[in-house]
């Protein structure tokens, strides 16, 4: 009998899957195949759990984890042949011993469009309706009605924002749309700029166009995954291109931006203020400066929060394992090469 191990448990949070799942995904599968869900308690180590999906992984052919560790792949050495990770990033799962076990990897790709776009969405507003400058003004409990109603205001509408998104796959398309829909001006930059250019831009060019991408936005957005190509693609140079008075949203990965040139254009006034749901290192230390700059907005790396998560990923892995029960192409396949 063929064995799949399903490891997608997360104790006490919004990423613990529905007792529900593994009868879906066991129904699926069919009979041929011996489906095993490792067992986690609440406040269990993370060690723990992965010493667990070792042991259960011994001649696996399948594995659905958050990320794929090497324990894992050790004790389904020869035997694996299709490993899942429900997250998007797959970074610290593209290991030497993963690329050498020959298995196919996928990833959740596509399932946090939604709720990320709308962080996104959200963020924009923030920037645009003055509240970086309302925030510092309750701490410092004044009526800032004076500040924010001078002649040089940084309050704008909506649909005086241009967007630049860096980054134009799920993520940046689906922020494309509710930018549109608002009438907000959208150019981006892909690692394939020809391709057909959505109804939803104005403009799409290649990474190496980023700074003509920074000089027509006043407020830029990440959206685009991390790899040795993209680290810390939005240097001082980018930040300095960007208009005086613009914005920079972060949804992706901290590594993408650099941290000191962003807080040296924030400190000297050329930015208007920064909403970071990620970070170079996590969670944040209680002394870094991000944390009492006046032009911040942070959120501990929730943007894909969602309700709805499981009903997306069930989907998902139901599709995916129909199409490998056949011998059909799988869905979100990594490129293991480039690393997404």
């Amino acid at each position: 009998m063929k064995k799949a191990v399903v490891n997608l448990s997360l104790p006490d949070t919004i990423w613990s899957h529905p007792e529900s799942l593994i009868t879906d995904i066991r129904e699926v599968f069919g009979e041929a195949w011996d489906v095993l869900c490792v067992p986690v308690k609440p406040g269990q180590p993370r060690s723990d759990t992965v010493a667990l999906a070792a042991q259960s992984a011994d001649g696996a052919e399948v594995y659905f984890g958050w990320g794929i560790p090497g324990a894992v792949i050790d004790a389904a050495s020869g035997s694996l042949r299709w490993a899942h990770t429900a997250a998007t990033g797959v970074g610290s799962s593209v290991t030497s011993d993963f690329v050498a076990s020959g298995a196919i990897l996928t990833n959740s790709r596509g399932i946090h469009n939604e709720p990320m776009a709308d962080w996104v969405l959200t963020a924009l507003g923030y920037c645009a309706r003055g509240f970086h400058q309302a925030a510092v003004a309750r701490r410092e409990q004044l009526w800032a009605y004076e500040k924010l109603t001078r002649a040089d205001t940084p309050i704008r509408e909506l649909v005086d924002l241009r967007v630049g998104i860096v980054g134009f796959g799920g993520i940046g398309q689906a922020v494309a749309r509710r930018c549109a829909a608002l009438g907000i001006e959208v150019r981006a930059i892909r690692r394939h700029p020809d391709k057909p250019t959505p109804k939803d831009v104005v403009w799409i060019g290649g990474k190496d166009e980023i700074i003509d991408l920074a000089m027509n936005s006043n407020a830029l957005v990440l959206a685009l995954p991390y790899t040795n190509e993209t680290k810390a693609i939005v240097s001082d140079d980018v930040l300095r291109a960007l208009p005086n008075g613009s914005y920079v949203l972060n949804v992706s990965r901290g590594a993408l931006l650099d941290h000191a040139a962003l807080r040296e254009n924030l400190d000297n006034g050329h930015l208007g203020g920064c909403v970071l749901d990620v970070v170079e290192k996590e969670p944040l230390l209680s002394d870094h400066w991000l944390w009492k700059h006046p032009k911040v907005f942070l959120t501990p790396h929730v943007s894909a929060v969602t309700p709805r998560f499981w009903e997306r990923e069930l989907s998902l892995l139901e599709e995916n394992i129909g199409r490998y029960v056949r011998g059909d192409r799988l869905k979100n396949i990594v490129n293991l090469e480039a690393g997404y």
